[in-house]
């Protein structure tokens, strides 16, 4: 209730925010966006594999997963829902897109999870301030800030609409597909990390990564929106450094096969 409450003021404050602020938010946004990507390249975020007593109090993986991302899809639900806009198509159409990602990610991939791992508290709420922000960035532009006549229902008939609708769920699929590739390398209880095989993992370490990359700039290409490339430009920064610490980590624990392999990072055949 309080939650729900928070939520309403939230969307109600967001009615009363002018387009201006609303850019000066993306700006803010995008830089802090490059500012984690430099850091991510020095610092491990400490979660999966990298996961460190020195981020402080940790509980279960799976639980830290649905309270990290609930919040984005229920913020975005409130956002939709007191919107004018809530029953035209095509924003319609776009939260169904977003909504679909971050139901499987809250309510379904954590309790898919094998093993007992566990997820710094830390890493957690800030993974919840990015969601939140996230949701303000994509709802505030499809329901209540890009103009009144630009997602009209001739938008579904435009070539960034299909082209990005095309990649999105391209990169959709190879991020399930993947998650399902490294879910499947553990047997209950099994703690061990393998070298994932299969799919585009034989081509990068990280096809889970590279697959939801794709997913969000298909997103930015489809909304063609500023905040859908804030998104696009946060996964990006998130992701590549991570993929460039876990290949390292791969080339300690699986040092001759890695070379054997010749993977990249998270592009293949690029990075």
């Amino acid at each position: 209730m309080l939650y729900f409450c928070d939520n309403i003021f939230m969307e109600q404050a967001l009615t009363h925010i002018t387009l201006e602020t609303f850019n000066y938010f993306l700006i803010g946004m995008t830089v802090i966006a490059v500012i984690v990507f430099i850091a991510l390249y020095f610092v491990e975020a400490g979660y999966g594999m990298f996961v460190s007593s020195k981020w402080g109090i940790t509980i279960s993986n799976k639980k830290a997963w649905t309270f990290m991302e609930m919040p984005v899809f229920l913020s975005m639900l409130v956002l939709w829902f007191f919107s004018s806009r809530r029953f035209e198509a095509v924003p319609l159409l776009l939260f169904m897109f977003f909504q679909i990602h971050y139901f499987r990610r809250a309510f379904l991939y954590p309790y898919l999870l094998k093993g007992n791992s566990k997820m710094p508290l830390s890493v957690m709420f800030m993974g919840i301030t990015f969601n939140i922000c996230n949701a303000l960035a994509q709802g505030g532009w499809i329901f209540y800030f890009s103009p009144a006549d630009y997602y009209t229902i001739d938008w579904l008939t435009t070539p960034h609409f299909m082209i990005g609708t095309i990649i999105f769920f391209g990169g959709m699929y190879i991020n399930i597909s993947s998650d399902r590739i490294i879910r499947n390398l553990r047997q209950p209880g099994d703690t061990k990390h393998y070298l994932p095989k299969g799919g585009l993992f034989n081509y990068v370490s990280s096809a889970h990564y590279f697959g939801e990359t794709i997913e969000w700039i298909g997103f930015a290409i489809l909304t063609w929106s500023w905040a859908g490339a804030v998104f696009a430009l946060w996964t990006f920064a998130n992701l590549v450094p991570r993929s460039n610490a876990i290949y390292h980590k791969y080339e300690i624990m699986f040092g001759e096969e890695m070379k054997e392999r010749k993977l990249k990072r998270i592009f293949p055949f690029i990075y």
